[in-house]
């Protein structure tokens, strides 16, 4: 019988402080997140500098919390798994650095895991039975892209956006819409009470072209602003409903498009956006009329969290890829490709 496996994953790429142990890539054993939605819903948005503040007050804690409920003791880790990017600077600073002390002291392997792969693996945990090859869809704050998986540690860019992100563009219209950070569960919320009434982008976008999201987002933004100066009334819940629509088909097409390109039945999501019930349900619609199977993470593995950096380290470990030194500096703009 096979010795069982067991990494910890360190994620602090942004506002959650995370840490994990997986066993065996897949049975998480602890998850422990702390989140820090309540103090940045005061700023309408991340603010980098309070983010890391609270990363060096938490991650310790989180450490224990995870250690203690996943029931082993630290020196029966094989590995350490930390997000090295991308991300926020000083965010990513404190993970790595409490990773590389955690190495040393524990005699322990060092793996520097790309925060997108971990959103990727995510889906390991959730559905045991998936393998690559596979095309990815990953959707979030700070990342609109599709990939072909090749293997748990080889992929390639299909596409990606080219200016704002299809979250980042959530959380935008969000805020002119007068509700609360963090936008995107918002304006689902709102979006489910309203009216896809409104075209916002007349013209599709090509599917020669990376993702953009810039325009729609501009277009919402100029539509309030134009209804406020003249003084008419609208509707948030039509406005969320639209742009909703139009945000979600945008991947949705260009994700199967790729599908059928690759000769690949199986579509996998990642990612905070990939949460949203409307792009979900879209997605699934249209990849049933083609027979492709849609792979998702539950909830909770959605956003950041420990859990994904551990699964994608140990496919890592298990390849002796991403082996790191203590020398080890966080990339905030790690290349997609």
């Amino acid at each position: 019988m096979s010795k069982d496996i067991y990494i910890l994953g360190i994620e602090s790429s942004c506002d959650e402080t995370s840490i994990s142990v997986v066993k065996n890539g897949r049975e998480v054993l602890s998850n422990i997140v702390s989140s820090q939605i309540d103090i940045h819903k005061l700023y309408g948005g991340v603010v980098p500098e309070i983010a890391s503040r609270n990363h060096i007050k938490n991650i310790d804690y989180v450490y224990k919390e995870a250690i203690e409920q996943a029931g082993i003791c630290p020196k029966d880790l094989d590995a350490i798994a930390v997000t090295y990017g991308s991300g926020l600077m000083g965010a990513l600073i404190v993970g790595v650095s409490f990773a590389k002390t955690l190495a040393y002291i524990l005699n322990k392997p060092l793996i520097a895991v790309n925060h997108i792969e971990g959103h990727i693996a995510a889906n390991y945990i959730t559905h045991p039975e998936l393998k690559p090859p596979f095309v990815s869809l990953v959707v979030s704050g700070g990342h609109t892209a599709l990939f072909n998986v090749k293997s748990y540690t080889e992929k390639s860019l299909i596409d990606s956006t080219c200016d704002d992100a299809i979250g980042e563009a959530f959380d935008k219209v969000a805020r002119e819409c007068g509700l609360e950070y963090p936008g995107g569960p918002n304006v689902q919320k709102q979006a489910a009470i309203g009216e896809a009434n409104i075209d916002f982008i007349k013209k599709p976008q090509s599917k020669n072209l990376a993702f953009s999201y810039s325009g729609l987002k501009t277009a919402v933004i100029n539509y309030i602003h134009n209804k406020t100066q003249k003084k008419e009334p609208y509707s948030v819940p039509d406005i969320c409903a639209s742009f909703q629509k139009q945000a979600v088909e945008i991947v949705s097409t260009r994700a199967v498009d790729s599908c059928k390109k690759a000769g690949v039945k199986s579509l996998v999501l990642g990612g905070g956006v990939s949460a949203n019930k409307y792009l979900r349900e879209d997605i699934e619609q249209r990849c049933k009329k083609l027979g492709i199977n849609v792979y998702y993470p539950e909830l909770k593995l959605c956003g950041d969290n420990g859990a994904m950096i551990a699964t994608m380290g140990y496919y890592m470990y298990k390849e002796k890829k991403g082996f790191a030194g203590l020398d080890l500096a966080p990339n905030p703009n790690i290349p997609l490709q």
